[in-house]
């Protein structure tokens, strides 16, 4: 039996009060397991990203728990919180998040500087970790002379460096083409499988679902019938 990373039990979140209220999730459970890659889909407003947001500790939930690496993430203090994100949970966005002026491997290097690793091994780590992505010829390029699609390898390498137990990944290829945006979904899925991280992957994109494990629908904020992907496996195999 696979080990249990991630739980989610009864979780909601409201925003707004009175007549205003806005049930962005209304009471959604799931477990994931360690190395599981699971893709959460939905139109846009179903909720993926305020679920991710609760599950990352950027947000709280109103009602319900959530746990990540036996830690319960929705009861934990800011510092806490500030502690598992840099080294138990890793992100990557739509948006890249890269800052433009530091070159592809500087960028890389940033969380490494936050939690203070020797300058060898981060100049080791960092190096492995564009090869991993396949950008090792990029290391000394900034953001705007790489494509969108090489600027999210970043974004992911980037995401990898403190060795996170899991990825959040929140639409990683919405500003992607079709092709591009599968090459990055293959890389997550190589990620999990060689790595065993755990990664939680919002998309509306129903072409990316069969690399997933498993599929979670999202709708009007609720967890609707599991959807089963078109191998069952992931196409890890």
């Amino acid at each position: 039996m696979s080990e249990e990373l991630v739980r989610v039990e009864r979780v909601s979140r409201e925003f707004g009060h009175g007549r205003r209220v806005v049930r962005a999730v209304r009471e959604v459970s799931f477990t994931a397991a360690r190395g599981e890659l699971v893709a959460i889909r939905g139109r846009s407003g179903a909720g993926k990203t305020t679920l991710l947001n609760l599950i990352g500790g950027l947000d709280r939930p109103s009602a319900g728990r959530v746990w990540v690496a036996g830690e319960e993430v929705s009861a934990a203090s800011e510092q806490r919180l500030l502690e598992l994100r840099r080294h138990t949970i890793g992100f990557v966005f739509q948006s890249f998040g890269l800052v433009p002026i530091l070159s592809a491997a500087e960028n890389v290097s940033v969380p490494m500087r936050l939690v203070k690793l020797p300058a060898a091994q981060r100049e080791q780590r960092v190096a492995m970790l564009l090869e991993l992505v396949g950008l090792g010829g990029h290391a000394a390029h900034r953001p705007y002379e790489l494509s969108g699609g090489q600027q999210q390898r970043v974004a992911i390498a980037r995401a990898l460096a403190n060795e996170p137990e899991l990825l959040i990944a929140d639409e990683p290829t919405g500003q992607l083409d079709s092709e591009t945006g599968r090459s990055i979904m293959e890389l997550l899925r190589a990620v999990v499988r060689d790595r065993r991280v755990t990664a939680l992957v919002a998309t509306h994109d129903p072409a990316l679902l069969d690399l997933a494990d498993r599929v979670l629908t999202l709708r009007d904020g609720q967890l609707v019938d599991p959807v089963p992907t078109a191998t069952g496996a992931g196409g890890g195999g």
